[in-house]
C-alpha cells in the first residue's frame, strides 16, 4: 500500500503507535467506591430510611450500580451475637465507608476497625454510650447523626399529661437488652416525678414478653404508655399499636410511623430526615474528610403528630391547645 501524502503518512504512524500502546497498556478502570449498612430487621422494616439514603446520595450525583456499590447487610434485633461476624467480614472486603443504625451496631463496628470511618444515623445518646468523645469533636472513626431522644422525654410526659384527663400512672414500655434507652427510661421518671405522675417501667426483650408487658400494664391500672423506640419496638410497632388499641391505652411514642399505623401520638424527629442527611455525610467521607473532624448532627426540627381518629375511639376530646402546637393532625 502505498501512501502519497505526508500528512497521512504521519496520521497512519500515530494511529499505530496508538493501538500498540492500548494493547501493551491496557486501561485500568477506577472501581466505584463501596459503602456498607448494616441494619436490624428485614428489610422492609427499614425501607423508608433506605430508601431516604439512597435519595440523598442521588441528589449529590451518586447513581447505585455505576459509580457508587451498596451492600446491605441485615440482622434480626435479638440476634446481636451476629455483629461481630458481620463487622469483621465487612471489614475484611475493604469497604469505603461502614454505616449503621444503632449503638449494637456501631460498637460492633468499631471492635473491628479503627480506621475505616462508621456512620451512624440514628443513636440515641452517643457521647454517654462511648461511641464518641463529644458531639462536636467526635475523635476515632465514627460520626454522623444523633436522634438524642433522651433530651425529649420530658416533653414527651408532658405531651401526654395534657392530653390525657387526670392521668396518674404512666407504663413505659422499654427493651432493657438495649443499654441506651436505660437512660430515656430515667428520664421519663424524672419528668414523671415534676408532673406528679407514676411512671411504671415494663420491660420486654422479645415479642412474646411484649405481649406479657401489655398484661402487666392493664394489672398495674396504668391509664397511659410511652413506648421507648429501638429496633424491636420499631420492627414490632404494629403489634404494639394493636395491644395499645386493644387495652384501650393512649400512648406516646418516639417515630411517627406508629401514629400513621394508628397509635395515638408521637414527638421525635423525622427517621427519613436523618437518613436524607446522613448521604451528605456519606458523600463527605468518600471524598476523604475525616471522621473525627466532622461534628455529630442533632436533628434540627421535631415534629408533634396526633391521630385524630385514634382518640374518638379511645373517648378523648384532645384540647385545643394540644391540637394548635400539633405539625400534623392525621384524621
Amino acid at each position: 500500500m502505498s501512501v502519497r501524502h505526508p500528512l497521512a503518512l504521519v496520521g497512519m504512524i500515530g494511529l499505530l503507535y496508538a493501538a500498540t500502546a492500548s494493547v501493551g497498556h491496557p486501561q485500568q478502570s477506577v472501581q466505584a467506591p463501596r459503602i456498607a449498612m448494616v441494619l436490624q430487621g428485614a428489610p422492609e422494616d427499614t425501607a423508608p430510611g433506605v430508601e431516604a439514603f439512597r435519595q440523598g446520595l442521588r441528589d449529590l450525583g451518586y447513581v447505585e450500580g455505576q459509580n457508587l456499590t451498596i451492600e446491605y447487610r441485615y440482622f434480626p434485633p435479638d440476634r446481636h451475637d451476629l455483629l461481630p461476624g458481620i463487622a469483621t467480614s465487612l471489614v475484611q472486603s475493604k469497604v469505603d465507608v461502614l454505616i449503621a443504625m444503632s449503638t449494637p451496631e456501631i460498637r460492633a463496628l468499631m471492635q473491628a476497625t479503627d480506621t475505616i470511618p462508621i456512620l451512624m444515623v440514628v443513636p440515641g445518646d452517643p457521647v454517654g454510650a462511648g461511641l464518641i468523645k463529644s458531639l462536636a469533636r467526635p475523635g476515632g472513626n465514627v460520626t454522623g447523626l444523633t436522634i438524642q431522644s433522651i433530651d425529649l422525654d420530658g416533653k414527651r410526659v408532658e405531651l401526654l399529661e395534657e392530653t390525657v384527663p387526670r392521668l396518674s400512672r404512666i407504663g413505659v414500655l422499654f427493651n432493657p437488652g438495649n443499654s441506651v434507652v436505660r437512660q430515656d427510661v430515667a428520664h421519663l421518671q424524672a419528668a414523671g416525678k415534676t408532673l406528679g405522675v407514676t411512671i411504671h417501667p415494663v420491660e420486654a426483650r422479645n415479642q412474646n414478653e411484649i405481649v406479657s408487658a401489655f398484661s402487666t400494664v392493664a394489672e398495674a391500672r396504668d391509664q397511659a404508655v410511652v413506648v421507648v423506640v429501638d429496633a424491636l419496638t420499631f420492627i414490632n410497632r404494629k403489634m404494639i399499636v394493636d395491644l395499645c388499641t386493644r387495652g384501650r391505652l393512649p400512648a406516646m411514642f418516639y417515630a411517627r410511623p406508629f401514629v400513621e399505623l394508628g397509635g395515638l401520638m408521637s414527638y421525635g424527629p423525622r427517621s427519613t430526615d436523618l437518613f436524607r442527611r446522613a448521604a451528605s455525610y456519606a458523600d463527605k467521607l468518600l471524598k476523604g474528610a475525616k471522621p473525627a473532624d466532622l461534628p455529630v448532627e442533632q436533628p434540627a426540627k421535631f415534629e408533634f403528630v396526633i391521630n385524630l381518629t385514634t382518640a374518638k375511639a379511645l373517648g378523648l376530646t384532645i384540647p385545643q391547645s394540644i391540637l394548635l402546637r400539633a405539625d400534623e393532625v392525621i384524621r
